[in-house]
């Protein structure tokens, strides 16, 4: 498994294609489609239509845990990898989906508003997401002492942080983190395990970048992705958050 996924209890790789216009192809060309797909993926063999109309391709998680999902939504193209074995893996899954989707579903780069490469590493922990956060990451800030020094339980922690990594501003990051305790969790003291979230997300917008080669495009993400990931979401964020959830059992 990537070193990524030995941080967490589950370690994927989103992926997402977002459109300016609706995706209308014929019945017979999403058929062909998902079959490519299924082709060079034959434990991809589940197509589903979700409730908001999506329709999913996925596979049941073998051995290894490792599974991938394809998506088609009205106007975005979304694939998952989880738990994958290293990037090389989830990028040859990439570049079969959008290799194929352009003649299959009628994409124009004119017609790509941006893509998203996500690095999402989940934390099962049986207690309050939020009061973890805050005490694993800002325990020392003045901010968490004031406003939360009397007593007070912290019922919402889930920072957010955007920068740039161009002069455009084309080309951004994001780290998040996601909870998912609920005030009547915090009330009863009785608590799910659940995963917390620790997610970076590479955005790439349509303006100066060329998205001719959408290949192309999601490897680059890939890359600039696991560099942020390895330099600054796993120390700064993973890590601690683990190192919090390990002293708590």
């Amino acid at each position: 498994m990537w070193s990524f996924g030995i941080l967490c209890d589950e370690f994927r790789v989103s992926s997402r294609l977002y459109l300016k216009l609706d995706i209308e192809p014929s019945r017979e060309a999403l058929l062909h489609f998902f079959e490519r797909i299924r082709r060079a993926y034959p434990g991809m063999s589940r197509l589903r239509r979700r409730e908001d109309s999506g329709l999913v391709l996925e596979e049941e998680a073998g051995e290894s845990d490792a599974r991938r999902l394809l998506r088609i939504d009205r106007a975005a193209l979304k694939f998952t990898y989880h738990n994958p074995p290293d990037r090389d893996d989830v990028a040859r899954f990439g570049d079969l989906i959008l290799n194929q989707a352009p003649a299959h579903l009628t994409l124009s780069p004119l017609d790509i508003d941006y893509m998203e490469v996500a690095y999402t590493f989940d934390l099962e922990y049986r207690g309050n997401h939020d009061e973890l956060v805050a005490e694993a990451l800002f325990a020392d800030h003045p901010l968490l002492g004031r406003f939360a020094g009397d007593g007070q339980r912290v019922i919402d922690c889930q920072p957010f942080i955007g920068i740039t990594l161009s002069d455009d501003c084309d080309l951004q990051a994001f780290l998040e983190i996601k909870g998912r305790t609920t005030t009547f969790e915090v009330r009863s003291g009785e608590y799910e395990s659940v995963p917390l979230s620790a997610r970076l997300t590479l955005r790439q917008y349509n303006g100066n970048a060329t998205f001719e080669n959408l290949a192309a495009v999601h490897r680059d993400l890939l890359v600039r992705g696991e560099e942020l990931s390895a330099e600054r979401a796993v120390p700064l964020v993973v890590q601690p958050l683990a190192a919090a959830i390990a002293s708590r059992r």
